[in-house]
C-alpha cells in the first residue's frame, strides 16, 4: 500500500484547500480511509474518516468546516478544508485502516503534507 498526499500549502485564516491522497494497493471496497494532522509539539490526531460504504466522520472542531470525500475511479481521497484557523496548522496525513465504533484503526500511513495558516 503506497499512499502519497498532496495540495497542503500557505493560507491565511478563513481561506480554503483541498488535499488529495491517491491511494495505491487499496480497495476502496473494503477499506476505510482517514486524515490525520499533527500539530508542531502535539500528538497526531485524528481528523477525518470516509468508510468504505461512504459514511463520514469528523473530529468536532472541524464538523461543518471540512468534508472528506473519496473518488473509486482515480483512488483518491480528499479533505476539503473551508473557513481555516490557525490551530489547523499541522502536518496532514493519509492513513487507511478500519473504522469502528467510534474510532478509526491505521494500518498505513502515507507521508505528509504540511498546511500552515496564518493571520
Amino acid at each position: 500500500v503506497q499512499l502519497q498526499a498532496s495540495g497542503g500549502g500557505l493560507v491565511q485564516t478563513g481561506g480554503s484547500l483541498r488535499l488529495s491522497c491517491v491511494a495505491s494497493g487499496v480497495n476502496f471496497r473494503r477499506d476505510d480511509m482517514a486524515w490525520y494532522r499533527q500539530a508542531p509539539g502535539k500528538e497526531r490526531e485524528f481528523v477525518a474518516a470516509v468508510g468504505w460504504r461512504g459514511g463520514t466522520f469528523y473530529r468536532d472542531s472541524v464538523k461543518g468546516r471540512f468534508s472528506i470525500s473519496k473518488d473509486a475511479t482515480d483512488s483518491t481521497v480528499y479533505l476539503q478544508m473551508n473557513s481555516l484557523e490557525i490551530d489547523d496548522t499541522a502536518m496532514y496525513y493519509c492513513a487507511a485502516g478500519r473504522l469502528g465504533l467510534g474510532a478509526f484503526s491505521p494500518n498505513y500511513w502515507g507521508r505528509g503534507t504540511l498546511v500552515t495558516v496564518s493571520s
